[in-house]
């Protein structure tokens, strides 16, 4: 049945090249009048036809709301390819019209996370959860410079439902675990699409005529652009030096994307005797009607102010290396070490810090998707307000404290096997502890506790994780 449905996903993806050709004879540069698709399409249309189609398959195999959502997801990557068709026979459009080409993606996008969101008591919300996490990744074509990384960032913001799914299905089911393997294969396999294809950035055609906005719509007419929510936060990802605010602005549209359900979150109620309808009145006063709080313009500017950006620091001040303000570094290395020193790690996102030899000990404070390996630490490991951190031992450990932190793994070595694990105020914790073989066992720390008099004293136990 699988290969059945893998077989149909790759004649559709024939039929939508034989439509493309049929379709760009209207003059779009080389490609359209010779009636072939790019080289970039075309290895496009390879991943298609690979671990999106073999994703679908399984999904259909396994049913219920994960065949559902990989409907969603499915039309999401055909209007993609739609996308990259316009975008290889056309010149690159202003941004309005960029925003309106992408509209179809982004609707879609806002589909398979709302899908999630509705179906919270479904027996595979993992399923649901790693995909909804990790699909803003398919707007990587507004992303500039860097938007492999960029994708690289939404597929680990999957592992943790993969890895509840590898957990639950392993012993149970392999058809699950095959899934996830398919799934995480798209995201991989898409970071090396981007970087042979389109390593700096979305490539559009340089002869072609400059893109419109009814060019990039599929031929059933693009859906309108969804209205536009509250302002996101800033994102780091994909920041460029040169200050190129149209690529802020798309990122901007991405990150609205992450918010799914919760973007209607900032609006305000308006209650019954504030609504002229409902309280003839106010029309009778003649002046402005009750506002509520005042204008953006009455806030203080200096909210409005830029985001002050600190410069990266690894450096030995007296007995402490101090690691600081790293973003996107994957090779930082202290490797000069001595047992009295420290090392103390502060806003280091998205980046890689290796120790070596034996140190006293390793703090990281308010670092977010940081690895973190070392070889020797005589004192403690301290994770202190983190989010999504690995901390990997290669020798001997104590300690490793947990405070305030989203998201920790740990992974130990045979020599740690001892170490004493302590955390307060964290959730979505694991250690990982090596088996004979050499591969690991994911053990969940415990988030949920009992307790009970038993005449003397409190008595605090551990309980099952729920869910």
């Amino acid at each position: 049945m699988a290969e059945l449905a893998g077989l149909v996903q790759r004649l559709e993806v024939a039929v939508g090249r034989l439509e493309a050709m049929s379709s760009s004879g209207g003059g779009g540069g080389p490609a359209a009048a010779s009636g072939a698709v790019s080289v970039y399409v075309e290895a496009y249309d390879n991943l298609l036809s690979g671990p999106v189609a073999q994703y679908t398959a399984l999904s259909q195999k396994i049913g219920g709301d994960v065949q559902k959502h990989a409907e969603l997801m499915k039309q999401a990557f055909s209007c993609q390819r739609q996308f990259l068709v316009t975008a290889s026979n056309s010149q690159k459009p202003s941004d309005s019209v960029l925003t309106s080409l992408l509209a179809p993606v982004s609707k879609v996008i806002q589909e398979v996370q709302a899908f999630r969101e509705k179906n919270r008591s479904s027996p595979l919300f993992n399923h649901l959860s790693a995909v909804s996490e990790s699909v803003p990744a398919l707007g990587w074509v507004a992303m500039a410079p860097k938007p492999g990384p960029f994708v690289k960032e939404m597929q680990d913001a999957a592992t943790f439902y993969t890895n509840r799914v590898l957990k639950d299905y392993k012993e149970k089911d392999k058809m699950h675990v095959e899934w996830v393997h398919a799934y995480v294969s798209i995201w991989t396999e898409l970071q090396a699409y981007i970087k042979q294809h389109h390593t700096t950035g979305l490539s559009w055609s340089k002869t072609g005529p400059v893109a419109s906005a009814s060019g990039g719509a599929p031929s059933g007419g693009a859906p309108a652009p969804p209205p536009p929510g509250p302002p996101p936060p800033p994102m780091d990802l994909g920041k460029s030096s040169g200050g190129d605010s149209g690529a802020t602005n798309r990122n901007a549209l991405f990150a609205s994307l992450n918010k799914g359900a919760d973007i209607t979150k900032g609006l305000k109620h308006v209650s019954d005797d504030q609504k002229t309808h409902k309280n003839p009145g106010l029309k009778a006063q003649g002046g402005p009607l009750p506002s509520g709080p005042k204008p953006f313009a009455a806030r203080p500017t200096a909210a409005a102010s830029p985001a002050r950006t600190l410069p990266p620091v690894l450096e030995l001040d007296g007995k402490k290396w101090k690691v600081e303000n790293h973003e996107g570094a994957q090779n930082l290395v202290i490797s000069d070490t001595e047992l009295k020193q420290v090392v103390y790690a502060f806003k280091c996102n998205n980046s890689t810090l290796q120790v070596k030899g034996k140190i006293n000990s390793i703090t990281l404070d308010n670092c977010k998707k940081l690895g973190l390996v070392f070889d020797d630490v005589v004192g403690i490991v301290e994770v202190i307000n983190c989010k999504d951190v690995k901390v990997q031992v290669m020798g001997k450990i104590p300690t490793i404290s947990i405070n305030k932190t989203d998201g920790c793994h740990v992974y130990l070595s045979k020599d740690s096997l001892s170490c004493e694990i302590i955390s307060a105020k964290s959730s979505e914790m694991n250690v990982l502890v090596p088996n004979k073989d050499g591969e690991y066992t994911e053990i969940p720390v415990p988030e949920q506790f009992k307790t009970v008099w038993d005449g003397n004293k409190l008595v605090t136990t551990a309980t099952e994780i729920a869910g």
